[in-house]
């Protein structure tokens, strides 16, 4: 009668996972069911409860990260992380020790700084934006090679 648990437990986990599709619940799912395999060929609940951590552990730790790097490779960036890598306009001079300066990137003005702290660049230059801070976009200069 316990191995029934074991597999009610491996179908409420995969409609856990079916739902939120997070890449969290299958490996636990995976080890339910060796749970379920061993209490039908007839192992105890302690078997059974030690193959289901060990099961679950094993492809949570040696699974996971390749089926997040293949699952994801499709997943498009949203909102300010699409900036990342992008080309702006300083329409402000930056200044960052004076926290000033703008740029603008597809129609919208944002604030920028530099990565330096006494980083200073004119307006009219164009920058590249390296990441994003807050509500401000940490931009350097444009590189020759870059143009």
């Amino acid at each position: 009668m316990q191995t029934v648990y074991w597999l009610i437990l491996f179908v409420i986990l995969l409609i856990i996972e079916i739902l939120t599709m997070g890449l969290t619940t299958i490996w636990f799912a995976g080890g339910a069911l060796v749970a379920f395999v061993s209490g039908v060929i007839g192992f105890g609940l302690p078997v059974q409860v030690v193959a289901f951590l060990i099961v679950s552990v094993i492809l949570l730790v040696l699974t996971r990260p390749l089926a997040v790097k293949y699952f994801n490779k499709e997943r498009q960036k949203t909102n300010a992380e699409s900036l990342i890598g992008e080309q702006a306009l300083v329409t402000e001079d930056i200044d960052t020790l004076q926290a000033a300066g703008h740029v603008e990137i597809r129609g919208q003005e944002w604030s920028a700084k530099t990565d330096e702290p006494d980083g200073k660049i004119a307006k009219d230059t164009i920058v590249v934006v390296e990441g994003i801070q807050g509500v401000k976009l940490i931009v350097r200069e444009r590189r020759k090679e870059e143009e």
